[in-house]
């Protein structure tokens, strides 16, 4: 039987999967889910389901009125999911919270197969996870809370894997007496971790224009999971990725970027430090170094992800300069922060 993986996501940024029929409707669906999408009549007439389809193919049928979703409203991605059936994978924005919506966080277990460190500057964490589904249901930019062993609390990473990979991996910072760099200094293979997710709205989109990428730091672990899935893809639309940090040594996983060159014949990047006694060519922020290339003299999606400052940086250079992205995704984090702030 033909299923379809249809990805809710909900206002508070949590993401449930559901497994849909071909001829089977979005709401049936989640509720055989025990998700309890918004609804009351759930024969398109009251528009109460109305949610938007952010990426997949889909039929609506005609068995909805105008007053419920108007010819205006389905150009632009609205859809009744109790008229909806999916013809290949869709995200849906839920305009609702999980827990209005009878569901709430997924918790999975993993066991730690590799932890390898990058100079001084972060690790590269892989896990195999218990529930292989659990591992290959995310979008690709999303986030786990993974709780650090006898701590009771937990920290925010941003899958570096792509969706489907039998192995999940991340990229940490690393941070002098950090809760989580002090646990991964000491851990080893077979260690257990319970994580929590997926998480955010950060994720990429349906691609149909050029891309410009910019990362701060360790930010650039939810871009390696979207350069994957862009290869998979065999995306053609140019692809741009700035990657800027603070020192010489900060600037890690370069050959795993520059891979993505063979596999993504429309893909660039640059690397910046901005570290003024660095000896690295290209020294200063990430707004003085954008591409030049004519990729932002039309139209262009914009993701950035990076510590506040940067992200405000990037805001203020795009208003001086005139640019305005088709669409601007963007997540802020800081050091030790066990949530996110997306756009």
């Amino acid at each position: 039987m033909v299923s379809y993986k249809i990805a809710l996501n909900f206002e508070d940024g949590v993401t449930r999967f559901v497994e849909c029929g071909e001829n089977e409707k979005v709401l049936d669906a989640a509720f055989r889910n025990r998700v309890n999408l918004p609804m009351d009549c759930s024969d398109g007439v009251c528009g109460t389901c109305k949610c938007r389809a952010e990426s997949g193919t889909y039929d609506l049928g005609d068995d909805f009125i105008d007053d419920a979703l108007t010819a205006d409203e389905a150009r632009q991605g609205l859809v009744l999911t109790c008229q909806m059936k999916p013809s290949s994978d869709c995200v849906i924005a839920v305009p609702a919270t999980s827990a209005a919506c009878k569901t709430g966080h997924q918790t999975f277990e993993a066991t730690v197969t590799r932890i390898v460190p990058h100079n001084d500057a972060a690790y590269v964490v892989e896990l195999d996870v218990d529930d292989p589904a659990s591992a290959a249901a995310f979008l690709p930019g999303q986030y786990v809370n993974i709780a650090v062993p006898q701590s009771g609390q937990t920290r925010s990473y941003s899958f570096s894997s792509a969706p489907g990979d039998a192995r999940v991996s991340f990229l940490i910072k690393t941070i002098p007496g950090g809760l989580m760099s002090s646990w991964l200094a000491k851990a080893s293979a077979g260690e257990r971790l319970q994580l929590t997710g997926p998480l955010g709205s950060f994720y990429l989109r349906e691609v149909q224009r050029p891309l410009l990428l910019l990362a701060g730091g360790t930010g650039l672990a939810p871009f390696l999971s979207m350069l994957e899935e862009l290869a998979r893809a065999a995306c053609k639309e140019k692809i741009h990725l700035v990657y800027g940090v603070t020192r010489d040594l900060d600037l890690v996983l370069i050959d795993q970027i520059a891979a993505f060159r063979e596999r993504l014949p429309s893909f660039s990047f640059t690397t910046v430090v901005a570290d003024a006694a660095s000896g690295h060519p290209r020294k200063g922020w990430v707004t003085q170094h954008m591409p030049q290339d004519g990729l932002l003299d039309g139209e262009f999606d914009t993701y950035l992800c990076g510590p506040p400052p940067m992200v405000e940086a990037v805001r203020r250079y795009f208003d001086e300069k005139g640019l305005k992205p088709r669409s601007f995704h963007y997540e802020k984090f800081t050091p030790n922060a066990s949530a996110r702030e997306a756009a």
